[in-house]
């Protein structure tokens, strides 16, 4: 298997775990879980897991990790604080359907990033494959019903998706920059760490406010879910391919995240793939191969 095709298959189910967690951050508002509660113990949760696999190495690259604080703190802060616990805040106030809408412009925001800090170069097959990805996207949100596009209202917790996208535009944008050896888990374990001092003081002024989480088997499956799958599992499949097909390439995989929402409603909710699906899906499937055009005549 060449390293092209296996980035792929790691950016495949990147998507399919963060598409769960948009669902599931959802299951959690009905649960009455806070937003920020929840971001708290799903990487705490992380933290506890990977601990045993990774202290020896971040043990033995310390010097490494202190050289680079700055560019581990902004990953932990972009990722783990900000478009983590924003996304589940956003669902507070916004609908899946609204914050599935905004992610599609995270591929725009990883080129956008990688432009002006000149990270990366694009080139017309990305952005052409990026505008037609976008274009199915719009048909399987909107069902091919441009009032359904109009009529969304920017809300607190559209406002707070559009952070949480450029948040991990940013993220995605400066993996690139890592310069050091590092297996994947660790890194994993040492951006969790930073993400986690930030999201101590928010997890207890929520408790400070009386938001308290009710313990029950519910939570027990939330937290199972989003600790092993969209954290531990995607994490280390989208780093894994940015350090190989880069960020611009890895970001357009993730138009697939509102195609896999909608896949999982069908499986889960009874819901029919309609012929809004159908083109949605071509679209978003000649966009990915337009945009991997160079890599593929390479």
């Amino acid at each position: 298997m060449s390293k092209t095709i296996k980035a792929y298959i790691m950016l495949v189910c990147a998507t399919l775990f963060w598409a769960g967690n948009f669902n599931v951050g959802k299951v959690a508002f009905f649960e009455n879980i806070p937003p920020f509660s929840l971001a708290f113990l799903r990487w705490s949760l992380v933290w506890l897991i990977l601990i045993p696999f990774t202290y020896k190495e971040i043990y033995n690259l310390k010097k490494i990790i202190f050289k680079n604080f700055r560019l581990l703190f902004l990953l932990g802060l972009s990722s783990v604080f900000l478009y983590s616990a924003l996304t589940y805040k956003a669902l507070n106030y916004t609908q899946v359907i609204n914050a599935s809408l905004f992610n599609t412009a995270v591929p725009a925001t990883i080129i956008l990033v990688c432009f002006l800090l000149k990270i990366e170069k694009t080139n017309k097959f990305q952005l052409s494959g990026l505008f037609i990805s976008i274009l199915g996207i719009l048909a399987i949100i909107t069902k091919l019903d441009l009032n359904i596009l109009l009529s969304l209202d920017f809300n607190r917790g559209d406002i707070l998706m559009i952070i949480a996208i450029i948040s991990w535009g940013v993220y995605s944008a400066f993996l690139k920059k890592r310069n050091f050896e590092i297996s994947l888990l660790s890194l994993i374990q040492i951006i969790c760490t930073f993400g986690l001092i930030m999201l101590a003081p928010a997890f207890l002024i929520e408790i400070n406010q009386g938001d308290i989480i009710e313990i029950n088997k519910n939570l027990f499956y939330i937290l199972l879910y989003v600790a092993i799958f969209p954290s531990i599992g995607a994490y280390y499949c989208w780093a894994g391919a940015v350090s190989i097909i880069g960020p611009n390439r890895a970001g357009i995989f993730l138009s697939l995240i509102p195609l896999f929402s909608s896949i999982i409603s069908i499986i889960f909710f009874g819901e029919k793939f309609l012929f809004f699906h159908l083109i949605g899906s071509i679209l978003i499937i000649i966009g990915l191969f337009l945009s991997n055009k160079k890599i593929i005549n390479a």
